[in-house]
């Protein structure tokens, strides 16, 4: 996901990439959802284990799949993040791609949630009835989104973007379980699942509150942080260079 150089990949592959792996991400969490729901439908704890198992893993399969192509951002404030920390030492995605990522992270998302639905024979087009909304599920997607953005890019200063699809993988799957809102986490995932009125859909009136609370919790971990004064003896500030998310 993150230090894999992706520039001699053509930008309309990269953008392809993006979208089939977060509609993939979708399907796993919403077909996951629903397999749970049948298989054990008296136990909300069992559901929620199988589904945060199968999206830890699925998501980790998928980082390794795509990140070599697109970086395997399948999040919009990953995206935008990875721009605004790069564009000092250009390391990031280009400002120019940024909408084009985010258009196909979207769209992605919504058909990950129609494929879902249609596997398992339910309407292919639906729209959520779960209304999420509440200060506990704001703040737990703040928390959520701030440990993934900080987690990525921590790994990407430290020079450990080998670990990063186990790492995000793992990190997801524990957020389902200490956040109140189970760790939705990025704004792609969040729209495709208004389209399913399974166990991982989301009303849409529960949305914006979801997406505000991700865009904030980003901005928390994403400011571009400024050198501390030096007290290095050539008089140089050492200050690291902000990471990619390729």
């Amino acid at each position: 996901m993150l230090g894999v150089k992706v520039e001699p990949i053509g930008l309309p592959r990269r953008v392809f990439a993006e979208a089939v792996g977060t509609g993939l991400l979708v399907t796993v969490v919403v077909g996951s959802g629903i397999a749970a729901q049948r298989l054990s439908p008296s136990d909300t704890g069992i559901q929620l284990f199988e589904n945060s198992t199968a999206t830890a893993f699925g998501l980790t399969v998928l980082i390794l799949m795509f990140g070599p192509v697109s970086g395997a951002h399948f999040n919009p404030v990953v995206t935008i993040a990875d721009w605004l920390l790069g564009r000092r030492h250009q390391t990031g995605i280009s400002g120019a791609h940024v909408g084009l990522y985010l258009v196909a992270q979207i769209v992605g998302g919504i058909a990950g949630a129609v494929l879902a639905n249609a596997m398992f024979d339910l309407p292919a087009v639906q729209v959520s009835t779960t209304h999420r909304a509440s200060t506990g599920h704001a703040i737990g997607e703040i928390v959520a989104t701030a440990g993934l953005v900080a987690l990525i890019f921590l790994l990407a200063r430290a020079g450990r973007q080998a670990l990063s699809a186990a790492a995000v993988g793992a990190y997801i799957g524990a957020a389902y379980w200490f956040t109140s809102s189970t760790s939705f986490a990025t704004p792609a995932v969040t729209i495709g699942r208004v389209f399913t009125d399974t166990f991982a859909g989301i009303a849409a009136a529960s949305m914006p509150l979801y997406i505000g609370a991700q865009i904030l919790g980003a901005a928390r971990r994403s400011r571009p942080r400024r050198c501390p004064p030096s007290r290095h003896r050539s008089g140089r500030r050492r200050c690291g260079r902000a990471p990619s998310v390729h």
